[in-house]
Formats: C-alpha cells, sequence, structure tokens
C-alpha cells in the first residue's frame, strides 16, 4: 500500500496540464493496465475537477478504459448534456448507470460489535459492504476511483472508500451508514477525518475489499483571490494516507472558522447543479455551525423542484418534512417504510435547524405549500433573487438595503462555523 502522488498547498494553482503531467506520472508507476473502471462522482460533484480527471484518465489508457461508472449514490441517472458538460470528448459508450436499489452486491457486513463501539453504544446492526456489481465482477486490473475531498455532513470529510461504498453502494450500506452519521451528531462529524462512519467504511476496505485493485485520485478544490475554482491539491494513492493528507488540506482550503455567528445567511444554489431540497440543503448542512440562534438562512433555489431524487425519499420527505431529530426518530419508530429508509431518516434530521434558525427557502418550482408543509418558511424566488442579486453579491460579508448577511454562492465547496461550536 503507498500513496503515488501528494502535491498541494492552501496557495497552488494546478493548471489542467499539471494535472496531466502529474496523474500520467502517478499512473506510469502502476505499470501497463489492460482493463480499467474509472468511478467518478455525477455533476453534483461537477466543481469537484474529476470529469478532467476522468477525461484525462481516458487520454492516458485509451481503450484499455473499458467502463466509466459515475458514483450516484442515491441520485438520478445523468443526461447525456450532464455527461458531456462534466466529461468533455470521453466517449459516451463508456458510461454505465449504477442502480442503487438493484444492481449491487454484499462484499462481508461489518460486526454490529464495531459498530457498537464505533457509534458509542447508539446502534448495535450490521453494516453491509456493499458496491455495484461492476466494481466486483468486472474483471478490471485497475479501479480509479475519483473525487474531491471537502467536509461534508455524514462522514466527517468525503471520498475515498466513501466513493466506492456509498457512491455505489446498495440500499441497506447506504441507509445504515446515514444513518449512523446522523444519531451521532453532524456538528461531532463535519470537517474530520476520523468519525464513525469513516472508520466502518475503512473496516470494510481492510477486511472485505483487499483484492480489489482500487486506486484513489483525490482532489482538494477551492476559490483563489479572483473567486475562480482552483485545485489546490491531488492526491494519488492506494492507502489511507492519501486521504489524509487531502483531508489535512481541504480542512485549510475549505473550511472557514468564523469569530462571529451569523444572524442571516443568503446561500445560493447553482441551478446547474442543485435541483432538489436532497442536494440542496448542503446550504443547510454547511452554514448550520455558524448561525446564530434565532437566525436566518435564505435558500436562493432557482431549479429546485422536487425534494428527493429516489421517488420512496421523496415521497418520505413529503410525508414529514424537516422537523428536527426528536421528531424523526420518533417517527422510524412509527413508521416501518421510514424506517426501512434511514437515509431519508438521516436527510431529515440534517435538514434542520434543529429549531433553532429559521430556513426561508426560494425555490423555483415548489409551492409555497409543499414548503411549508416540508417545515421551510416560503420566499418567492423572484423578489428574493432580485433582493438578494447572486451577481452583485460576494462570497463573505454583504451590506444589502442596510442589512448585513454572510453570502455563500455555492455551499458545496466549504464549511462555515463559529468557532465556539468546532470543539
Amino acid at each position: 500500500m503507498s500513496t503515488l502522488l501528494a502535491i498541494g498547498s492552501p496557495q497552488t494553482e494546478l493548471t489542467p496540464a499539471e494535472v496531466e503531467k502529474h496523474l500520467r506520472e502517478a499512473l506510469a508507476k502502476l505499470g501497463p493496465r489492460k482493463k480499467v473502471l474509472a468511478l467518478p462522482p455525477d455533476f453534483s460533484r461537477f466543481h469537484s475537477q474529476a470529469g478532467l480527471l476522468t477525461e484525462l484518465t481516458w487520454r492516458h489508457y485509451g481503450d484499455a478504459l473499458t467502463d466509466v461508472l459515475p458514483a450516484l449514490g442515491t441520485h438520478k441517472p445523468m443526461t447525456d448534456r450532464e455527461i458531456a458538460t462534466m466529461f468533455g470528448q470521453t466517449p459516451r459508450e463508456l458510461f454505465r448507470v449504477h442502480d442503487w436499489r438493484n444492481d449491487v452486491v454484499t462484499l462481508g457486513e461489518v460486526p454490529g460489535e464495531f459498530m457498537h463501539e464505533v457509534s458509542e453504544g447508539k446502534l448495535d446492526y450490521t453494516w453491509p459492504a456493499q458496491v455495484n456489481k461492476l466494481v466486483r465482477d468486472g474483471g478490471h486490473d485497475l479501479i480509479l476511483s475519483i473525487g474531491q475531498v471537502v467536509p461534508h455532513e455524514v462522514i466527517g470529510m468525503a471520498n475515498h472508500n466513501k466513493n466506492v461504498f456509498v457512491g455505489t453502494g446498495g440500499v441497506m450500506g447506504i441507509h445504515r451508514s446515514h444513518f449512523l452519521g446522523a444519531v451521532y451528531g453532524m456538528e461531532r462529524i463535519m470537517g474530520r477525518a476520523d468519525t464513525p462512519v469513516r472508520a466502518v467504511l475503512n473496516y470494510a476496505s481492510e477486511h472485505f475489499a483487499q483484492n480489489l485493485p482500487i486506486v484513489y485520485v483525490l482532489t482538494v478544490v477551492g476559490k483563489n483571490a479572483a473567486g475562480q475554482l482552483a485545485i489546490r491539491g491531488l492526491f494519488i494513492g492506494d492507502d489511507l494516507d492519501c486521504f489524509y493528507k487531502a483531508a489535512e488540506l481541504a480542512l485549510q482550503v475549505n473550511f472557514v472558522m468564523m469569530d462571529r455567528e451569523i444572524k442571516k445567511a443568503v446561500v445560493y444554489l447553482d441551478p446547474h447543479e442543485f435541483k432538489s431540497t436532497w442536494l440542496g440543503n448542503k446550504s443547510v448542512y454547511r452554514t448550520r455551525m455558524a448561525l446564530a440562534d434565532e437566525g436566518e438562512l435564505i435558500v436562493l433555489a432557482p431549479a429546485v423542484h422536487e425534494f428527493g431524487e429516489d421517488p420512496t425519499i421523496d415521497k418520505l420527505i413529503r410525508r414529514y418534512g424537516y422537523y428536527g431529530t426528536p421528531k424523526t426518530l420518533e417517527w422510524v419508530k412509527e413508521d416501518p417504510e421510514l424506517a426501512g429508509n434511514l437515509s431519508a431518516a438521516a436527510h431529515l434530521i440534517h435538514g434542520s435547524s434543529e429549531g433553532r434558525f429559521q430556513i426561508t427557502y426560494c425555490p423555483g418550482h415548489l409551492s409555497r405549500e409543499e414548503i411549508e408543509k416540508a417545515g421551510f418558511q416560503y420566499g418567492d424566488p423572484q423578489q428574493m433573487m432580485q433582493k438578494y442579486n447572486p451577481d452583485k453579491l460576494s462570497d463573505g460579508w454583504n451590506t444589502v438595503d442596510g442589512e448585513e448577511i454572510f453570502y455563500v454562492s455555492n455551499p458545496g465547496l466549504g464549511l462555515w462555523t463559529y468557532k465556539e461550536r468546532f470543539q
């Protein structure tokens, strides 16, 4: 096990040519490969630069890259337009679709005793290490798991083996991992590399996936002084060390520790990236630790038209809404359907303010009734977009009509927290 490449700093800006050079040099160390599978994220992680890296992988291996399986998790399949936009000239016929409800195999089960230990006694179920069958049975001699390390509400820091076990995972594995993160507490997880969910996935990697030829290609991405996205780091390897190095840099690049709380935050959801509250509630997760009690979060969501990306989860969110941990846990006990879809329950917990502050959602394609039933305040999208015009705001503190607000142009790129809440 080794790290093949580890470069980057908070000031680094890798050009596409430099990324290609480093990627080719790292892959050359692996020797020739005959059949390669790439596991990039989907369009919801467009800014990860995984599209560029997948295209460069195709240029490096040519016909030896036989399959590209976007790690959809519970998300909808990518459209042809999204694939073309994200993956450039990578041949369309290489792309496969992950079906998290039907297309998985189980490599092994993490024992309940281990789950009990890492959850501090909160849970004791086993955890099935599930992956898409192509990962286990595809006959590949190299599996490249590609993606961005960035703060994440379920696991602390996204990517590495999460991309494999959750991104290509199955129903039970996704449900139980998400619920573990939720009951342990998002505020204890966000921005940390070592968490209970990561421990479970590391157990699965160590005990059930040693025979799989997985190599991780990890980016760290942040905005530069001009507001442009920059690749701050690139880490490649088949070990945990490459993840820890990327996570250390991501904490410096993507983590904003604030000296004072935010009384009013405005978060913009790019219409190309965010079309559901399932994804759009990053606006809640990523700012929740920075918002003051009795504060307000305004979510500008011009393309949001649904709650869940999966029909069953969408139905459950509409049934219960975002009303916090105690009520959600009661509903899990009462409703077998919700108990059988624990990732939905986890999302309901993560997406609430726990009653601390008001969330005003301004969706382009959901009604006032739908939003208010889900537990949010409704804001007229046209009026709010006119008042809080994203084209006129800058990331950080702004003054609008004499009122101070904190603006976030893309919640997927960072984590904002008041220092007293990050112990």
